[in-house]
């Protein structure tokens, strides 16, 4: 009986062996250019297997194809797929189709001016470089008031009030003397006297022109001979009357202000930027305002004024930005959506901000080599504003690159690339070695081993 069983039990065991053997010869045999497709051999001469992959763990891998436990074969993976040729490690090749089902879209990457943005809460106000505010130089009486409409439009020039002034009538009475005088000594030998009687006038004159009077009423003056009750104020400048201080008849003094003129056609901007974001900020920086009385209007400006002085409280600083208001359609008392464009990066590489790729500590794009054809390209990054992002290194202006559906692509470049640097670590330490063989093998020289420790005490 124990002579039968152990004739059954080495028979049995050189069936298992010549059965394996066998298998793995046949298997061995497809690494002369035959892949085996679905249980039957195929030719693949237009590209080299490397080696096979395990269709639900990609890491078990075998130099020969094969099927996994439940039946399904394994994925042939070629040269060209883990970058073969001179093609970077994890370029990914797809075709046309699938292309489009996936929705793969590109861009151009450009070369334009970028500026980082600081977006701000801005107030409109008057500029004061063009604001006059305007007092008598002498106490009087208003006799008439030209300009009495506050918002009204005034030409420089414009003739604003008439004022009688005691303090007037008298300067204009010295000049009318002194006019006298010099003509009447103008034509004499005396020099002494002609330089006097000169001298006389010239202090006449200029007192009425302290005064204000306007020159043509001086020239009038000069013609008739005639003092005039009333001196007239003219506007200094083109603009809008923003507040009129006096009425006809009143008394008034040079504490009195009697308009207060301003020119609307530029305007000035304030907006409070915070001390961290200061050191980008230069004079001249572009800067951007949108207002809700103007839906869909963009007013472009300048960065004028940096105030030296930091708001304790606020911790801010306030800019002053100046913009064309050639319409007056900015009204002083307007808050307004400001954009400040700063740090300017002039001829900067740029591409959509959504062609970015940002996985841990490094950021790559998908450059577009050939139709279906993606290659990663790790670079380096600057400003992003607008929608855009600067490329300080790693892409040249004109290479196309993806902006969608570059994650999909990213999954399989990753898996690509660490299957190359997977079979590069094979490559030099040993050939490739079957997993699901070398553990069946294992069992079998384990079942082999058992096999004869059992059945030594029976002999």
């Amino acid at each position: 009986m124990n002579k039968v069983l152990i004739s059954m039990v080495v028979v049995s065991a050189m069936g298992i062996s010549f059965g394996a053997g066998s298998w793995l010869s046949g298997s061995r045999g497809d690494s002369h250019g035959i892949k085996q497709v679905g249980g039957t051999p195929a030719l693949s001469s237009e590209r080299k297997v490397l080696f096979y992959r395990n269709p639900m763990n990609p890491a078990v891998t075998s130099s020969v194809f094969m099927q996994d436990n439940m039946g399904m074969d394994y994925i042939a993976v070629y040269a060209q797929g883990v970058g073969g040729g001179d093609e970077p490690v994890g370029t990914v090749t797809i075709d046309p189709v699938t292309v489009q089902n996936i929705g793969v879209r590109t861009a151009l990457a450009e070369t334009r001016d970028l500026s980082r943005v600081l977006n701000g809460l801005g107030r409109v106000d008057f500029n004061e470089e063009r604001l006059s505010r305007l007092h008598p130089k002498t106490s009087g009486w208003i006799e008439s008031l030209k300009i009495d409409e506050t918002g009204k439009q005034v030409s420089k020039g414009t003739i604003l009030l008439g004022i009688y002034s005691p303090e007037l009538v008298a300067a204009q009475q010295e000049y009318l003397v002194a006019l006298n005088n010099w003509e009447m000594v103008r034509h004499g030998t005396v020099t002494h006297m002609k330089k006097s009687s000169r001298s006389i006038l010239e202090s006449a004159r200029e007192r009425l022109q302290l005064f204000d009077v306007p020159a043509h009423q001086i020239h009038e003056l000069e013609k008739s001979r005639k003092i005039k009750k009333q001196l007239h104020i003219h506007s200094p400048f083109e603009g809008r009357v923003m507040h009129i201080g006096v009425r006809k008849g009143q008394y008034v003094t040079p504490k009195n202000e009697l308009y207060m003129i301003a020119d609307l056609s530029r305007i000035w901007v304030n907006v409070d930027v915070f001390e961290d974001e200061m050191s980008w900020l230069q004079l001249g920086d572009r800067a951007e305002m949108r207002v809700r009385a103007e839906p869909g209007r963009t007013y472009k400006g300048n960065i004028t004024f940096i105030h030296p002085v930091l708001n304790r409280k606020s911790r801010t600083v306030q800019v002053r930005l100046e913009f064309d208001n050639a319409d007056l359609s900015l009204k002083p008392g307007m808050f307004a959506n400001v954009a400040l464009y700063v740090d300017t990066q002039a001829s900067a590489v740029v591409v959509p901000t959504e062609a970015i790729v940002r996985s841990g500590n490094r950021e790559q794009l998908f450059v577009v080599r050939a139709a279906g054809k993606f290659e990663p390209r790790e670079v380096t990054l600057g400003v992003s504003a607008q929608g855009l992002t600067q490329i300080l290194s790693g892409l040249k202006a004109g290479e196309q690159v993806v902006t969608s559906s570059q994650f999909l692509i990213d999954s399989e470049s990753k898996l690509r690339e660490a299957t190359a640097k997977m079979m590069a670590v094979m490559a030099a330490e040993s050939p490739p070695v079957d997993s699901d063989m070398s553990n069946m093998d294992m069992d079998m020289d384990m079942d082999m081993d058992m096999g004869d420790i059992s059945m030594e005490p029976q002999l």
